[in-house]
């Protein structure tokens, strides 16, 4: 509204261009894909967050997810409205990253879970830009997130913790024709946390 005495009526909106309104809304407030193949950081270290996955020591990599875990619930101690806050329409807030690492921590448990139980598995796909609007990430609270990801983090990190000698050396499989060792899959974990704090804090390793 301004500070004019005269406003234009309200556009009366058809079917059509309300839900074109509605899609021009949403596209606005899409997320972009995230379709690289994340595995070179096995090969290299990552320029942005400084990691050098490869160079993980794999018993390492329990506590480096309880630490990573303990920065996100500093991360999620701020403001409620600040967090649910994006820079950019096409970047997750804090809230979102966290709830996605979240959800990794507990993906993760599930398929070191069929590395270890099963012969060579194949993982289910999963699409994680789908889950985050299916599961409103950017509405959860931020105090329930923190407990849910801590959890997430701790079982994750036990279970890293229970392998041992040739369990190492288990293998699975992505669909996209990735494939990991249970080494080299908790390797290639630690980065993702990693990698997504330093997109909310710019803090490197």
């Amino acid at each position: 509204m301004t500070n004019s005495e005269h406003t234009s009526p309200e556009p009366v909106l058809t079917t059509d261009t309300a839900e074109a309104a509605a899609a021009d809304a949403a596209a606005a407030d899409a997320i972009v894909p995230d379709t690289k193949d994340w595995t070179w950081v096995l090969e290299q270290p990552c320029a942005d967050c400084g990691l050098d996955a490869g160079a993980v020591v794999r018993e390492d990599v329990a506590g480096m997810v309880r630490a990573n875990a303990a920065g996100w619930t500093a991360v999620l101690g701020g403001d409620p409205e600040t967090l649910r806050r994006r820079p950019r329409p096409e970047i997750w807030s804090d809230l979102e990253y966290a709830c996605h690492v979240r959800d990794v921590f507990r993906l993760f448990r599930v398929r070191l879970d069929l590395m270890l139980d099963q012969d060579d598995p194949l993982f289910a796909n999963w699409d994680q830009d789908a889950t985050a609007v299916a599961e409103r990430y950017g509405e959860q609270r931020p105090a329930v997130v923190a407990v849910e990801l801590a959890e997430a983090a701790e079982a994750l990190a036990a279970a890293f913790e229970g392998v041992a000698g040739a369990r190492w050396a288990r293998t699975g499989n992505r669909s996209d024709g990735a494939r990991f060792t249970v080494e080299s899959f908790a390797r290639y974990l630690i980065h993702d946390p990693v990698h997504h704090l330093y997109d909310v804090t710019g803090e490197r390793v």
